[in-house]
């Protein structure tokens, strides 16, 4: 049974108010974009940020939003007394706030999980960016959906997949694939990894997102935690889950039907897209900032069968994903701080996946696991990952 929204019912053009929570981010820049395309669609009542308070202040002088937080810090505190008490609110507050229609989760990391399990609880329609959530705490938000509130999903795989079910039976789902463009090192063989820098890591050939994302790309497990989030959003197995190199990244994703149909989503690798798909939906809403797909223009596209040899880190997700456990919250944990120290210059590139796969052997699994034993385990994650590169031993 989905936990997503799959019925199109009639479009509405209300006001939305509209929660971003991680607004200075890449998503959150361009749920912004959205907001400005679409003139009087919206009412942004809530912006936060992390540590990019001189950002957050242009945007709370733009829109004038009611609710304001920060990461605590010198800049957050000027900011907090520029707006006042009552409008500085800390993120769980802001997602269950009574006059907030939507609340889009731009935030990277375990940070929004919380926030996310607030909206959820207070009912609320929550636009997901943030993989964490899922992946770290899918137990805790199945068990929240029952309170009412609903999960529209932002990656541009998950919005692909998500438009192709509209209308369509949880039955009638033979396969889910995800497309992948391979990532910074695509086209690198196996030895120039090992020396790969974080400058190089973060430039992506097609897509652009921010620092954390992009480094999971270019070791793919992001690919992994993407089938970790789509089976709990579309109650599809890990093992029904596909993953096809696409180097374009115009074909979001695909979904193979128990007949042999099979529908895929097109469109400009351009974010904003997805997110106005989430933020309008069930409406369609016109926006000219958004570039349509010109398929002749793009002439050709490839797929490929993705290198296990080359993206190990996959496979240690995919095996994650495949139990129902604490595992893949364990791996969210260790795979954040690894990429931390890898764009410090702590660890090479190709030694992110050597210390996943050590804890994916080393975690001691709790099964059927409640919050505490989720987030006990993504905090087990980052300690495992921090000691071992401390001693030396990725």
């Amino acid at each position: 049974m989905f936990i997503l929204v799959t019925d199109v019912v009639n479009a509405h053009t209300s006001v939305i108010n509209l929660a971003i929570l991680g607004a200075t981010g890449s998503v959150g820049e361009q749920a912004l974009d959205v907001v400005r395309a679409l003139p009087g669609r919206f009412r942004v009542v809530a912006l936060t940020a992390g540590n990019n308070v001189a950002r957050l202040r242009e945007q709370v002088a733009e829109f004038r939003p009611a609710a304001v937080w920060a990461q605590p810090g010198p800049q957050a505190a000027q900011l907090a007394s520029e707006v006042g008490r009552d409008a500085w609110q800390p993120m769980e507050q802001i997602a269950a706030r009574p006059d907030v229609d939507v609340v889009l989760l731009a935030t990277s990391g375990r940070a929004g999980l919380e926030p996310a399990l607030a909206a959820l609880a207070a009912g609320k329609a929550v636009a997901l960016a943030n993989k964490e959530v899922l992946v770290i705490g899918g137990h805790a938000v199945r068990e929240l959906l029952a309170a009412g509130g609903s999960l529209r999903p932002v990656d541009s795989e998950h919005s692909a997949i998500w438009q192709c079910l509209w209308g369509e039976s949880s039955a009638s789902v033979a396969r889910i694939t995800l497309t992948a463009s391979g990532g910074a090192f695509r086209d690198y063989d196996l030895t120039r990894l090992e020396t790969v820098t974080p400058a190089e890591a973060l430039q992506h050939p097609t897509w652009r997102m921010g620092p954390k994302v992009t480094i999971d790309s270019a070791t793919l497990f992001n690919k992994g935690m993407e089938a970790i989030e789509a089976r709990w959003l579309f109650d599809v197995p890990v093992d029904r889950i596909d993953v096809l190199q696409h180097r374009e990244s115009v074909v979001h994703s695909l979904v193979t039907f128990t007949d042999g149909s099979v529908k895929a989503q097109l469109g400009e690798p351009d974010m904003r897209l997805p997110i106005q798909c989430a933020l309008t939906y069930p409406e369609r809403a016109d926006a000219a900032t958004i570039a349509p797909l010109d398929l002749a223009a793009r002439g050709a596209m490839h797929f490929a069968a993705v290198d296990a040899a080359k993206y190990p880190a996959l496979r240690v997700a995919l095996e994650a994903g495949r139990r129902d456990d604490t595992t893949a919250a364990a791996l969210s944990g260790a795979d954040e701080l690894a990429v931390e120290h890898f764009l410090s210059g702590r660890i090479r590139f190709t030694e992110i996946a050597r210390l996943l796969e050590r804890v994916l052997d080393e975690h001691t699994p709790v099964r059927e696991p409640r919050l505490d034993d989720l987030l006990a385990a993504e905090s087990w994650g980052r300690a495992y990952v921090e000691t071992a590169v401390k001693a030396g031993m990725p």
